[in-house]
């Protein structure tokens, strides 16, 4: 499991006061970056290898400005080409939100899905949930 913190910005929240919806993906990307780079290490996006399938996320509680965030991210699932990412929103140690994805190891050159290598099943098997 990857542990990631984020401080909400004041932009980032609604009229209600609450951190927005369209906010919590953004997060959850960035919270993917320990498992981006087991597929580009150095992160160069001309060397990328991964795409989203499908991307869901549940709210079961309110997140707000000027506290903390941690964000959680481990592996669900591992198919052939794809895996399955869950994460979860902490508030207070309150879970807040549940996000889930679909990633799919893929060729850019040849538009295709691509399985995945045994190296990369490896390191992603160490962060199953």
């Amino acid at each position: 499991m990857f542990i990631e913190k984020v401080i909400p910005r004041f932009s980032e929240t609604d009229a209600l006061g609450h951190i927005n919806n369209t906010v919590l993906p953004v997060w959850f990307e960035a919270a993917r970056v320990p498992i981006f780079k087991f597929f580009t290490p150095d992160l160069n996006p001309h060397d990328w290898k991964l795409i989203i399938a499908k991307i869901e996320v549940s709210f079961v509680g309110e997140l707000f400005y000027g506290h903390e965030i941690t964000i959680k991210t481990s592996v669900d699932h591992i198919g052939t080409s794809s895996f399955v990412l869950k994460q979860e929103a902490f508030q207070h140690d309150k879970c807040c939100a549940i996000g889930k994805v679909v990633m799919v190891r893929y060729n850019f050159a040849e538009s295709a899905k691509q399985a995945l290598s045994t190296e990369e099943k490896a390191a992603l098997e160490k962060h199953m949930a």
